[in-house]
């Protein structure tokens, strides 16, 4: 009876154990923690930690489609193609990154940039627009150079025909003071290697900012220096601006051996903005006529990263034809 009693136990005991090994062997692995994307606030609004590091990234671009018309197919046409009317897409995308280190803040940028009127057979382009790195006040890559930021906010101003080279500058910001000193290789330009200088200089008194930039080109021999006045003043913006060329430059194109030029911008409204402009142009293209324009720049931000504009712009070439042409837009931006 007793040693019934003990086998009778001990096979309880063995279907105990082996119900749990049973239990343990279907129980679920326990899920890995996830590692969500967080925000980075460090360099601005947009940017985001690259999982498992300290980099903070930041993803833009932008869409804009333009139908443009233009009087005779001629001369400071909008048109790419040279017809009567024509419409254009663009399209930008960009990357931000930055962290800080030893060095200070290092950034890098990318943008592509894709255009239905290029210069391929098919009369499309895809492009590396810009790519560059930033070390605190130093930049190293293909980047706009200052010049691009000169002009006034219309669409008739120009002087500086070439501002995107393979670039090395160094900009010194200190409160509302700004200068910076570059070298442009502008062996694209050229048949040959050549390079060009760039300066910048901008400080802000007040409510009125004056920016002056200057270029030298070393194949040509010739510089050029144009600055612009903008200032706060009543409902809107006043932009004045002039600029002056020893001669024409192969790597900077200048327009003219100089201009001058006005726009207001009129604030109607938070979300619509005019701006009328008037600009002339000594000795035009080096070819010893003058020129003048002016033009209507009308735009509206319909909603966050949306916005409509349009323009209509007149520029008359001393003996020779005058010319009317302008566009309608809409810009998406993210």
């Amino acid at each position: 009876m007793n040693i019934k009693s003990l086998l009778l136990g001990s096979a309880a005991a063995l279907a105990v154990v082996s119900g749990a090994q049973a239990a343990d062997a279907i129980v679920a692995a326990e899920p890995e923690p996830m590692e969500y994307v967080r925000v980075c606030d460090a360099f601005g609004t947009g940017y985001f930690y690259i999982p498992g590091t300290e980099t903070c990234l930041k993803i833009g671009g932008e869409v804009r489609v333009t139908l443009s018309a233009n009087e005779n197919s001629g001369l400071f046409g909008t048109t790419t193609t040279n017809d009567d009317w024509d419409s254009a897409v663009r399209a930008r995308l960009s990357f931000e990154a930055k962290n800080d280190s030893e060095l200070g803040t290092i950034g890098s940028y990318i943008r592509i940039q894709a255009d239905s009127q290029g210069a391929d057979l098919d009369g499309q382009t895809v492009e590396l627009d810009q790519a560059y790195i930033t070390v605190g006040g130093f930049k190293v890559g293909r980047a706009l150079t200052w010049a691009d930021d000169w002009g006034l906010a219309g669409e008739s101003d120009s002087f500086f025909g070439n501002a995107k080279f393979n670039t090395a500058t160094y900009t010194y910001s200190a409160d509302a003071f700004t200068v910076g000193l570059g070298v442009d290789d502008l062996s694209d330009e050229y048949a040959g290697n050549e390079v060009g200088l760039e300066a910048v200089a901008s400080a802000t008194l007040g409510m009125a900012t004056v920016t002056v930039n200057g270029v030298y080109d070393f194949g040509d021999k010739e510089g050029g220096i144009a600055g612009v006045l903008s200032a706060d003043l009543g409902p809107g913006t006043l932009g004045i601006a002039a600029g002056w060329a020893s001669g024409q430059s192969t790597g900077y194109d200048f327009a003219s051996e100089w201009t001058v030029g006005a726009a207001y911008t009129f604030k109607a409204t938070e979300k619509f903005s005019i701006t009328p402009q008037v600009v002339y142009w000594g000795d035009y293209d080096f070819t010893g006529a003058d020129a003048w324009g002016a033009d209507l720049f009308v735009e509206y931000k319909l909603a966050a990263g949306l916005t409509a504009s349009a323009d209509v712009r007149y520029r008359d070439l001393e003996d020779a034809d005058s010319n009317w042409d302008g566009f309608v837009r809409l810009t998406r931006s993210f």
